[in-house]
């Protein structure tokens, strides 16, 4: 009788193992990568919590009035009437207010608002959208209509394709975390030869509270965070029209400087408006609990001491972006072809360098 066999019970020798080969791909996602800076519910909560206290939250609408008249003014360059316009973050509906109270160039022009028919004033916080609702300026209005925005994160502008002869957006885009996306989208819900015009925020903005508190921070707690959110740059708004498939691009900057008693009212009015930081990477009360009380003492004397000139108030820079960008029609203006050009410009820069050697 043969001895049972036990090699049907031991595992095979490492060796002699079969494995199949396997191999792991990168694959790109559909979409274009979004990368988050900002925290968008933070700045839902922020601009809710502003909003719900109506009469401190009128008092500092004084920034996003001057901004929204000086849009305005833009707009009102263009010799054209605009059927369906849409205010793309209207914040409390500013542009329709400065469009009723601003009176005409000429005393026998026309209202302002009858360069209109229709204005949509949409934004993401439903409070600050409809907080002044019931304000006399909303009869002024040849129409008007309010829409709240879902989360720009995670859903697309609800708007039909080629709706709009006009979009402005005065002092929200700043927030957006995916903002070439978003001018896509733009484009795309405006009609054929219709402008964008749009104003925000600069990197530069509020430089001074930075410095001082950046230098406050090293002084106190011997390190740097993250005070003040980071904002787009000057020079970074063009290629980002040019991107989503704008013409006749015009991008310029203007510098507006607001003087306050203290840093601790530069402060207060910054939560009143709902523009506090809303970085991701910004201290939370889960971390080191956001700025102490020496650290705020130091940043008061700093700024200061760097900024105010020896006067009793302080200055702040506000550096806002505007641009405009038209969608393709027809009729447009298009620059020449390559080597269509009848002048040489080397030779008017050698004619003007033998002129300056006389």
């Amino acid at each position: 009788m043969k001895p049972a066999s036990l090699r049907p019970f031991l595992p095979r020798p490492a060796l002699r193992r079969r494995f199949q080969p396997c191999r792991a791909y990168a694959i790109q996602s559909p979409r274009a990568p979004n990368l988050q800076v900002f925290d968008s519910n933070t700045k839902y909560l922020q601009k809710e919590r502003a909003a719900a206290h109506a009469e401190s939250s009128r008092k500092v609408d004084y920034l996003r009035d001057e901004v929204a008249s000086r849009l305005c003014e833009r707009l009102l360059d263009i010799s054209r009437h605009f059927p369906n316009v849409l205010d793309l973050g209207a914040n409390a509906c500013n542009i329709a207010r400065i469009l009723t109270t601003t009176p005409p160039p000429a005393p026998s022009d026309p209202p302002l608002r009858t360069r209109l028919t229709h204005l949509t004033s949409a934004d993401w916080s439903p409070t600050l959208l409809h907080r002044d609702a019931d304000l006399p300026f909303n009869s002024l209005l040849p129409s008007h209509t309010r829409t709240v925005l879902p989360n720009p994160d995670t859903h697309p502008l609800p708007f039909s394709p080629h709706s709009f002869d006009a979009v402005l957006s005065s002092l929200s885009l700043h927030w957006i975390n995916d903002l070439p996306g978003l001018l896509s989208q733009v484009a795309t819900i405006l009609k054929p030869d219709s402008p964008f015009l749009a104003a925000i925020f600069g990197g530069d903005s509020l430089f001074e509270l930075r410095t001082s508190l950046q230098l406050a921070d090293l002084d106190r707690r011997g390190g740097v965070a993250t005070h003040v959110s980071p904002l787009a740059d000057v020079r970074d708004v063009g290629g980002l029209l040019q991107k989503a498939g704008f013409k006749l691009l015009t991008v310029d900057v203007d510098d507006i400087v607001v003087e306050y008693p203290d840093t601790f009212a530069l402060m207060q009015d910054l939560q009143a408006m709902g523009e506090s930081n809303a970085a991701l990477v910004r201290e939370t009360n889960a971390g080191l609990r956001g700025l102490g009380r020496d650290v705020l003492l130091a940043n008061e004397g700093i700024y200061r001491e760097l900024h105010s000139e020896g006067g009793e108030k302080i200055p702040a820079t506000w550096r806002v972006i505007y641009m405009i960008g038209w969608t393709a029609g027809k009729g447009q203006p298009e620059p020449l072809a390559r080597g269509t050009g009848e002048v040489n410009m080397k030779d008017i820069l050698e004619a003007g360098g033998k002129k300056e050697g006389k």
